[in-house]
């Protein structure tokens, strides 16, 4: 049968995955062509008075649908362990080690926010299953650059001294597969309390409404996004939540380029030109994808997988203000590619398939 490459081209404020992330068709019809503060205020009308969940038994019942990797075990982002749901739910005692119990983390730390205070600390797009021990460890510290680590966990998650410019205390650092999750949980909030962020405090927080972050924490955050793109974990729970217990989204996962619209409104764009349909016969995998573009203050690009695992990669002529990417050897799926310069990101989805 006839197979067709279908390359669908967007510029950093263009890119939607709509189709993949079940988007209610003019959810965000509102925040269309806003940036900045107007862009981040647009988007908290659109995903504020969500239904609360209680705290127990609530997040329990609900991590059971929303965390839950391929083998039916707890997806853990802390850890590298193996836990049962229900069974290795934290009785109230234990969890002196890794691996005896995980119970419920808030990854935007509760107290930033004034502590046990609704609807933040049972709101599930930044509260995750994770090992007991190691969300100890982590405590209320921010998400940063460790440097020198005071511990690491099972899976490699840090906690130490920042080596990030502009902040130099403690800080924790998930593993490079999970960043990108914490960064658009981090804009989520920041977006679903836009109303109140400015009275919240953190080493992570500028105590206003615009930018909320710290040039630092917008910094990383935005690394953080741009390195680590979205995965099909991550859309899949953005879709249970909203479907099946909050009835709001994370707009940073429905449009990840809504971040750099957000807090690097002024950010140099991409142009994308001459992407054509391609028909290859009988195998993608034998044929080579060339996209032209033109394009300033580019640095590298990447093509990512729908799981978000990198799958090619590779740096552009930066004395050149045009190029072509040769793409080779991708079976047949969804990818994106992403191309990446100072303070600039540009996204092409394509499909490789029937």
């Amino acid at each position: 049968m006839l197979k067709r490459i279908y390359l669908l081209i967007a510029a950093a404020c263009l890119l939607s995955i709509g189709v993949l992330a079940q988007i209610p068709s003019g959810y965000y019809n509102t925040a269309s062509g806003k940036t900045g503060n107007e862009l981040k205020a647009a988007l908290y009308e659109i995903i504020k008075g969500h239904t609360e969940l209680t705290y127990t038994p609530g997040l329990w019942n609900a991590f059971a649908y929303t965390d839950k990797r391929s083998d039916g075990k707890v997806w853990d982002m802390y850890s590298a362990c193996d836990f049962t749901f229900v069974t290795d739910q934290d009785p109230g005692s234990g969890g002196t080690s890794e691996c005896q119990y995980y119970n419920r983390e808030h990854s935007f730390p509760r107290e930033w926010f004034g502590g046990a205070i609704a609807p933040m600390n049972t709101d599930l797009f930044h509260i995750y299953p994770t090992d007991k021990k190691v969300n100890s460890v982590r405590a209320s510290y921010p998400f940063g650059s460790v440097g020198n680590a005071s511990y690491t966990s099972g899976n490699g998650s840090k906690l130490g001294t920042s080596n990030y410019p502009g902040y130099t205390s403690t800080v924790f650092e998930p593993i490079d597969e999970y960043k990108g999750d914490f960064a658009r949980s981090y804009f989520y909030m920041a977006t679903r309390y836009h109303n109140i962020i400015q009275n919240w405090s953190s080493p992570m927080l500028a105590g206003n409404q615009y930018p909320a972050f710290t040039s630092w924490a917008v910094s990383i955050l935005l690394e953080w996004n741009t390195n680590d793109p979205v995965s099909e974990k991550e859309i899949n729970r953005n879709n249970v939540i909203h479907t099946s217990y909050q009835h709001n989204r994370n707009p940073y996962i429905d449009h990840p380029e809504y971040a750099q619209l957000v807090w690097n409104p002024n950010g140099t764009n991409v142009t994308i030109t001459n992407i054509a349909q391609i028909s290859v016969y009988p195998n993608p995998a034998s044929e080579t994808i060339n996209v032209t573009l033109s394009y300033a203050g580019v640095s590298n690009y990447y093509v990512a997988d729908i799981s978000g695992r990198i799958v090619l990669n590779g740096e552009l002529n930066h004395e050149n203000s045009t190029g072509t990417i040769s793409l080779n050897g991708l079976s047949e799926g969804i990818y994106f590619l992403r191309i990446i310069g100072n303070n600039q990101i540009g996204v092409v989805r394509f499909v490789v398939g029937k």
